[in-house]
């Protein structure tokens, strides 16, 4: 079970048990893979504040699914990869769609003072992120703006992003990263739409789940078992997409390109010639659309 953001429908003033998760293997990358990080990331850590025992967690046993941690740092990876790129050429904001706890803004200070981070996240899980970072001495900074929406509940991500401040003139790389796993395809096609909205210029970045049936041997029976688990915490897995159907879908929607990024694509770029055999199954891959 992988996002950055929440679950549908909750409220709650605290992370997700997915959120906090994707922290946690973060760290646990760093910690238990063999250097060099793909992704390098201990402050989720200390944001979820897990106690001194977490590694003792059945989901941290670092054997039980490396493919599901790999997925969570490729993404990770491949989304400060593109948002260092597109600063690089003067676009100065960056939006994350169902951040949970995510740390760019507090990490990536190299790049900051350039962009204009706006985190869109449910209320309940955003309140409680906010008092955490304060309690970890980070103070309010203009260059980071919360946006209260959930987006499991509909409405528009965008409108949301404008009342807060966006600029809607200027270009923006959004990040939605292991969100579209909980939500709906109706709900997915919707969050796509709405990034056609963006100004010329902008990129858009998100992760998909493929069918089943499409995912590789070994990895397969894993998902099976994930999602088996996640039906019953209730969090299902909700939105599955074959590549040329995300695709269409990406095309129909407006956007001016849409490039499928495999995980052999990823694979070769991030994991060549590590000792240990960590890479990310196809169980999710990328999707990345410009407008």
């Amino acid at each position: 079970m992988t996002t950055e953001g929440t679950v549908p429908g909750q409220t709650v003033a605290e992370p997700s048990s997915t959120a906090v998760r994707t922290a946690l293997w973060r760290a646990l990358h760093v910690q238990h893979d063999p250097a060099p990080p793909v992704f390098e990331d201990e402050l989720g850590l200390r944001l979820a504040g897990p106690g001194s025992e977490w590694r003792r967690r059945p989901d941290m046993d670092p054997d039980d699914n490396p493919f599901a941690r790999a997925a969570v740092i490729t993404r990770a990876r491949f989304a400060e990869d593109l948002i260092t790129e597109q600063a690089g050429r003067g676009v100065d904001q960056y939006v994350v769609l169902g951040a949970g706890l995510d740390t760019f803004a507090q990490r990536r200070t190299d790049l900051t003072p350039a962009l204009r981070v706006f985190e869109v996240d449910a209320p309940g899980p955003q309140l409680w992120k906010r008092r955490r970072l304060e309690e970890l001495g980070f103070g309010a900074s203009d260059r980071l703006v919360f946006v209260p929406f959930d987006l499991a509940a509909g409405g528009s991500w965008y409108d949301a992003l404008v009342t807060a401040g966006f600029d809607p003139g200027r270009p923006a790389v959004v990040a939605s990263l292991g969100v579209s796993t909980y939500l709906g395809k109706d709900a997915i096609v919707a969050m796509l739409r709405q990034g056609t909205a963006l100004a010329p210029g902008s990129t858009l970045v998100t992760t998909f789940q493929l069918p089943l049936e499409m995912v590789e041997p070994g990895p397969r029976e894993l998902r099976a078992a994930v999602e088996k688990a996640a039906r019953a915490s209730g969090t299902p897995f909700t939105g599955f997409f074959a590549p040329e159907e995300i695709l269409a879908l990406a095309r129909d929607a407006g956007f001016r390109t849409a490039e499928h990024i495999t995980a052999p694509e990823l694979t070769a770029r991030y994991f060549a010639g590590r000792s240990d055999g960590l890479r990310p199954s196809n169980a999710e891959e990328l999707l990345v659309v410009t407008v």
